[in-house]
């Protein structure tokens, strides 16, 4: 089964991306900061993820 909370955070990054990179925006911006912030959320999801298959 698809893993739509993943899906929407990886668009919502690559779009933030996108936008930062064609108007060149610093990195002290929102922006930015929503970037970093689901770099964690992603890095949280996955450990979630992976953690009942290491005890299985």
């Amino acid at each position: 089964m698809a893993d739509l909370y993943l899906k929407a955070l990886t668009a919502e990054r690559r779009s933030l991306w996108a936008e930062c990179r064609l108007k060149g925006l610093p990195k002290d911006t929102p922006q930015r900061l929503r970037i970093v912030e689901i770099d964690a959320l992603l890095a949280a999801h996955k450990a979630k993820q992976e953690g009942p298959k290491a005890k299985s």
